[in-house]
């Protein structure tokens, strides 16, 4: 049987104590990408039958054809698409979204939520309110698991979850917007790695 010098038994312990830290250190989303990345799980869906990976052709077909039936309509911008959407608190809600492309094919999804006569002085109408409301809604389409992410200083918060490849982000842009950020992580990394 062979003994452990002191000065291994040392290094040892200190490579312990830095491997606890460095995995205590990760914060709950951090966790939560890393494992869901690794589970190998792609999930493309976000909403209206469009996703993530979907060529601009086709998703521009598919846009027309409900702008046909009257489910869409161009929202109030040159590249934006208005949704009515049907919201947990039945409150009646716009919804405008227009993707990000990379090599022709949709990977991020910016959505923006505001309710039907909003207005500073209604509470009932409120951003929180609204933020609730959205996070409620992505529960329903894509289950439980968001959880609230802070930022350093208090300001922001973020509701997060990651799925797979997916990752959706719900926070308040403005006092009657609320925003979601879907994008596909995969593209997300091979994108920031190129620009390094």
């Amino acid at each position: 049987m062979k003994f452990l010098t002191p000065l291994t038994r040392f290094r040892l312990i200190i490579m312990a104590i830095t491997s606890y830290t460095i995995l205590s250190c990760q914060s709950d989303y951090q966790k939560m990408e890393a494992k869901e990345l690794a589970s190998g799980n792609i999930e493309n869906e976000l909403f209206l039958g469009l996703e993530l990976g979907m060529s601009q052709k086709t998703f521009y077909e598919k846009c027309w054809k409900m702008n046909g039936e009257g489910i869409l309509t161009n929202g109030p911008t040159e590249l934006s698409v208005e949704y009515q959407v049907e919201m947990p608190s039945s409150l009646p809600t716009k919804m405008r979204f227009y993707p990000k492309f990379k090599d022709d094919k949709i990977y991020q999804m910016p959505v923006d939520y505001t309710y039907d006569g909003w207005a500073p002085y209604n509470k009932e109408l409120s951003v929180e309110n609204l933020r609730k409301d959205v996070v409620n809604l992505y529960e329903s389409w894509y289950g439980q698991g968001f959880i609230e992410v802070k930022s350093e200083d208090g300001n922001q918060v973020v509701f997060v979850k990651v799925d797979g490849n997916r990752r959706t982000r719900i926070f308040k842009k403005n006092l009657s917007t609320v925003r979601v950020e879907i994008l596909d992580l995969r593209v997300q990394r091979e994108l920031e790695e190129n620009t390094e």
